[in-house]
């Protein structure tokens, strides 16, 4: 089992405010997430911009697409997305034309696994092709003040796994919660205000990268 990717969230207001914690820890991140809020307060400027600064990594526009998905994802790939982001809640037909786009240009989308998704859909995905989801911590876990992850995100997590989707996990993630997750096919973590907001972003990161490995040895 494969060491997970660790993904930076930029939800910030303004491209100055995503870059300085981005810059300073780059250097330990695999994957770019030009956040909703930010992709809405600057739009593709920012997502051609952070990519044009960092070619090397893979840059999501996580734009959450509900529909018009040939235009969105049109637009996120003119200016460099790798990946686009597309919520579960989504006509059968933007998955259909996203999915065509991403494979045209050479990227991929996620599913954002939002309330009321169910198997059955997930396995049309699955049989459509789609490759990649997005799992976050479970609401009821949430409701109930247990601001941990347990067996039942686990079980979700293999279950989706075994049907072919590489999962990414989101949701709150800090350095402590990762050997939770020992022996769970994860193949993204997201970690937002966690880098975003630690006083050393680096040093942030790092940490994430250092558990990763550790866990996943």
């Amino acid at each position: 089992m494969q060491k997970p990717l660790l993904q930076i969230a930029l939800d910030t207001y303004d491209l100055p405010s995503a870059l300085g914690p981005l810059q300073k820890a780059a250097a330990q991140i695999d994957v770019i997430e030009v956040g909703t809020i930010l992709c809405l307060s600057e739009g593709m400027h920012a997502v051609r911009a952070i990519k044009s600064l960092f070619p090397d990594k893979i840059v999501l526009a996580d734009v959450r697409i509900a529909e018009a998905g040939s235009i969105i994802s049109k637009m996120c790939f003119d200016a460099n997305a790798d990946w686009v982001s597309v919520v579960s809640g989504a006509a059968p037909s933007s998955f259909e034309v996203v999915l065509a786009e991403a494979q045209a240009r050479g990227g991929d989308m996620q599913i954002e696994l939002s309330d009321g998704w169910t198997w059955d859909m997930a396995q049309k995905w699955a049989d459509m092709g789609v490759q990649q989801v997005i799992f976050k911590r479970s609401r009821d876990l949430e409701a109930q003040g247990t601001l941990t992850w347990g067996e039942k995100d686990f079980d979700t997590i293999r279950r989706l796994h075994e049907m072919g989707f590489k999962v990414t996990v989101t949701g709150g993630v800090k350095p402590k919660d990762i050997p939770l997750f020992a022996g769970v096919p994860v193949y993204i973590f997201i970690a937002g205000r966690a880098i975003r907001g630690a006083d050393d972003p680096l040093a942030a990161a790092t940490e994430f990268q250092t558990i990763m490995a550790d866990t996943w040895a």
